[in-house]
């Protein structure tokens, strides 16, 4: 199947939740190069991002992470000093990846492959549905296309709301599909070990949990239906062709600073015309400001991929240091540490700006700063390349299993 331009398939959206159909990309022959750059870092840049179909890792200027058509794969490599093909051929990664399967739930199947949307969401309602003396589902706010941002709201002894919140979003950016997977296991060990485990009932007793599996809804369908490796929102720009935000640029905290998220609408860290102008921002805006008035955040997790890194504020200045920052890192590394007891699997930890690179209007920034949030983290979880968004369906229970028992080293020292 010959692929059309990649500019050719960001369609404008119609109104409500139906989008006119493009033909889904077909990523069979495409490369995945990482690429060093040498000298004039940000020509080179913009020069690559025209010819990639994606930038996997944007904003990590010395080394790039790219998806590249065939035709260009030499152009491409020209430009840097020096580049690695990670993936031979992505679309053979992404049969590996496993096709999107429903299982009945809840049940520890879940996580053995992936699934639609629509089933994300029924999962939230089944296992909401066994534990309704103790858990809610909740919204956030809406999509651009109208989807509810959809999460569940767990508590223990006390009752609802009578405790300091955890927040965990996932699915900020749509190509991160284990990073779905791994906050609804969040849910799950909490409600279905509630009454049999004491170090989780401990938990549940101590914190209000507030879990959103899928904050950008739009975007998740349209990796699943048209790109499997589309990143932002799907909002329009009226300037532009180019369609959709990052929502994690788009927080209304240190919007403004320039270098670490981009002002043209086809780049995949587009941060909007205005602080805060995706609806998706809006809504979470929302949520951390009404859980911060009521009794407080203890614990935000932001769960990305990938590159395997436990990071806090801040993105916006590499200098910069939280006034916990101490606390910031002994927790992390706690977590790192009860990460690879499980598995070996090593994260490396740090500053966010400093540890990986710049970010600015990013959801930790907000967190900490207007939120008034204790500890906020940002997760990017497996691997550090050689699959990296379209991670198998055979390491997501690896994946899950290790990065919970991270969370509980953190919510248990925090």
């Amino acid at each position: 199947m010959k692929l059309l331009p990649f500019s050719s398939l960001l369609l404008p959206l119609v109104l409500g939740i139906v989008v006119l159909r493009a033909e889904k990309v077909d990523y069979n022959g495409y490369k995945v190069l990482r690429l060093s750059l040498g000298e004039s870092v940000a020509d080179i840049e913009a020069q690559i991002e025209e010819l990639a179909a994606h930038v996997l890792n944007p904003g990590r200027a010395e080394r790039l992470d790219v998806v590249v058509a065939p035709d260009n794969v030499d152009a491409v490599a020209a430009l840097a000093a020096d580049s690695t093909v990670l993936t031979e051929d992505v679309g053979a990664v992404l049969e590996e990846e496993g096709e999107m399967t429903t299982y009945a739930v809840p049940s520890e199947t879940w996580f053995t492959a992936y699934h639609s949307y629509t089933d994300h969401i029924q999962f939230l309602r089944d296992l909401q549905g066994g534990f309704t003396s103790n858990s809610e589902i909740i919204t956030a706010g809406s999509s651009v296309q109208g989807r509810a941002l959809t999460g569940i709201h767990i508590w223990g002894s006390g009752g609802k709301g009578s405790k300091p919140a955890v927040l965990f979003h996932g699915t900020v950016h749509a190509r991160e599909w284990i990073s779905t997977m791994t906050v609804e296991y969040m849910a799950y060990q909490l409600l279905t070990k509630y009454s049999s485990d004491a170090t989780v009932r401990a938990l549940v007793d101590s914190y209000d949990f507030y879990i959103m599996p899928v904050v950008n809804p739009d975007g998740f369908v349209y990796s699943q239906t048209n790109d499997r490796l589309w990143r932002k929102n799907r909002q329009t720009v009226s300037s532009s062709s180019c369609v959709g935000r990052d929502i994690n640029r788009n927080w209304p905290y240190k919007w403004e600073v320039p270098g670490g998220a981009s002002t043209n609408p086809c780049s995949e860290t587009y941060k909007g015309v205005a602080a805060g102008d995706a609806p998706e921002n809006q809504g979470l805006v929302a949520q951390v400001n009404q859980l911060r008035d009521a009794r407080g955040i203890r614990l935000y997790i932001d769960f990305h991929s990938y590159g395997q890194y436990i990071l806090w504020p801040y993105g916006y200045d590499c200098n910069l240091r939280a006034e916990n920052d101490a606390e910031m890192r002994s927790l992390a590394s706690q977590a790192a540490s009860a990460i690879s007891g499980v598995s070996g699997t090593r994260y490396t930890i740090g500053p966010a700006c400093s540890t990986l690179y710049a970010t600015t209007g990013d959801s930790t920034d907000y967190t900490d700063v207007v939120g008034n949030v204790t500890y906020s983290y940002t997760y990017e979880l497996r691997d550090q390349g050689n699959y990296g968004f379209t991670l198998p369906a055979n390491q997501i229970q690896p994946t899950v299993r290790e990065t919970w028992a991270g969370v509980v080293s953190m919510l248990q020292n925090a």
